[in-house]
């Protein structure tokens, strides 16, 4: 069932996720809708852990989404209670299945999506029968007073045993279904049920965990959210269960014996919607907490940037200065494969711009002694603005530089650029400033000089109608790139130079 919601709303619900995701309370909402729909919590919390590492989704929006998950996962036990138990579908559903398996097998595109959905749909209620004609017969295998008993301890060891169910089929669903099965036909108590649901609510955060492997900090953060989110409702659950019974008895005496089924899926609701309203107002809070655990590495730019060279200004600049020039180069390695379209060798500009806040945040905090400390701040103030500058030509224009690439009425300047920028990296590597400041400002003249000529034969190429506006266009715009990227490179190196002299 899962498999064919997730080829009808897989798309869908990918752009709402990303897209509703700016407050943690729609987020929880989102999460839960998901959840809902397809019926397993592990893949939104999967899917969520996916966009954090892609990028798509920042983890604090992913913590909305997290939370909310579990909230899904409680209308499995209202489908097994309410439809499998009270309406006992499973010789109905036999029906349903062989009209689903005939659309999946005889269709396609979202029909086939529709039978399979259709087929797993009806057989939830062919396994509830199964497990119910099962169970009848489990008093004769297993004695199950050996389980353990209704003590803080004994539910505990349940809640283990949730735990383990979970990782070993890889359903909360599952469990709470099998669960639900066995109060069903009187072989366990209430109590006992209840810590086996809240361990298999445990139990689904080992999937999103695993998904963390090899994936980078935020989605790590994303994964280890929702162990300690669950850990926190889980326990939290285990301790209200006696309070729980006590008040639904107040409210509705004799309740427990007579719809024990539907006490438990209650129960498991109105935890998770606890936990939920609980961690919802606390969501900064708790992802500071999540960030102060799972620590990032620190930048291989921004290493050298110690809180103890503030008190030493002139050292504090120097290292200020290094950190720049290590992101110079990496934004000068990045502009070279992109205009020579070379995808393995571009930087991760994420990370790129994550080192120049952190430069611009330590900058902000030296303070200069005398008038050549400031004049150096000022350089360097002057060099960290043109590389966030130039961090954002890279970002957002890249398809400037493809335009650039592939155009002959531009392909003067687009050369000047890819012959000059290995050169400056040379130079900066063999700390040959001067040079390097004096190739940056032949290079910004040069490229000024064609800019005006080019501009006015690509206008009159329109005019004429030997070339369509678009294309047009596009080539100007290449050309504004080109001329912006000469001159943030012309003030980079002045800025350095300056710094270096001060």
């Amino acid at each position: 069932m899962t498999g064919g919601l997730k080829e009808l709303a897989g798309k869908a619900l990918r752009s709402f996720l990303i897209r509703y995701t700016r407050t943690p309370t729609p987020g929880a909402m989102l999460g839960a809708s998901c959840t809902a729909v397809l019926q397993s919590s592990s893949a939104t919390t999967v899917a969520a852990v996916g966009f954090v590492n892609a990028e798509l989704m920042s983890f604090q929006n992913a913590l909305g989404i997290i939370f909310g998950a579990n909230l899904g996962t409680t209308l499995t036990g209202w489908i097994v209670v309410l439809l499998g138990f009270k309406l006992k579908l499973g010789l109905m559903a036999l029906p349903l299945i062989l009209v689903g398996a005939c659309m999946k097998l005889f269709f396609s595109g979202k029909t086939a999506s529709v039978g399979f959905s259709l087929a797993g749909f009806g057989l939830i209620f062919v396994g509830i029968s199964t497990l119910q004609n099962g169970m009848s017969d489990m008093q004769t295998l297993f004695n199950f007073a050996q389980l353990p008993g209704d003590t803080l301890t004994g539910r505990l060891q349940l809640l283990g045993l949730g735990v383990l169910f979970t990782i070993v089929t890889q359903s909360s669903s599952a469990g709470i279904a099998a669960a639900l099965t066995a109060l069903f036909a009187g072989i366990i108590q209430w109590e006992q049920a209840a810590a086996l649901i809240i361990g298999m609510d445990i139990g689904t955060t080992v999937t999103a965990a695993m998904a963390t492997i090899g994936a980078n900090i935020n989605a790590k953060r994303t994964g280890y959210s929702h162990v300690i989110y669950n850990l926190f409702t889980g326990l939290m659950a285990l301790l209200l269960i006696t309070p729980f019974i006590h008040f639904m008895e107040f409210l509705v005496p004799g309740v427990t014996n007579d719809n024990a089924e539907l006490m438990l899926v209650a129960c498991h609701s109105s935890f998770n919607f606890l936990g939920v309203l609980l961690i919802l107002p606390f969501t900064r809070s708790f992802a500071a907490f999540i960030d102060r655990l799972v620590k990032a590495p620190p930048s291989s730019y921004t290493s050298q940037l110690d809180e103890e060279l503030l008190e030493d200004p002139a050292r504090a600049m120097t290292a200020i200065q290094d950190a720049a020039l290590k992101e110079y180069l990496s934004l000068l390695k990045h502009m070279q494969a992109i205009l020579n379209d070379d995808r393995d060798k571009r930087v991760n500009l994420l990370e790129l711009q994550k080192a120049l806040d952190e430069t611009h945040l330590f900058i902000d905090q030296v303070k200069p002694t005398n008038s050549a400390e400031l004049s150096r701040l000022k350089a360097l103030l002057e060099l960290l603005d043109h590389l966030q500058r130039l961090h954002e030509r890279c970002e957002e224009d890249e398809d400037r530089a493809i335009t650039a690439r592939h155009s002959t009425s531009v392909k003067e300047i687009y050369t000047l650029l890819c012959n000059a920028i290995p050169t400056l990296q040379q130079h900066i590597k063999n700390n040959h400033w001067h040079a390097a400041n004096l190739l940056a400002n032949q290079l910004h003249v040069k490229v000024e000089g064609h800019t005006i000529p080019y501009r006015e034969k690509l206008t009159e190429l329109i005019a004429i109608g030997e070339m369509d506006v678009p294309e047009g266009t596009d080539q100007l715009e290449s050309i504004r790139w080109m001329q912006r990227v000469s001159l943030h490179i012309c003030r980079i190196h002045s800025a350095i130079e300056q710094s270096i002299t001060c």
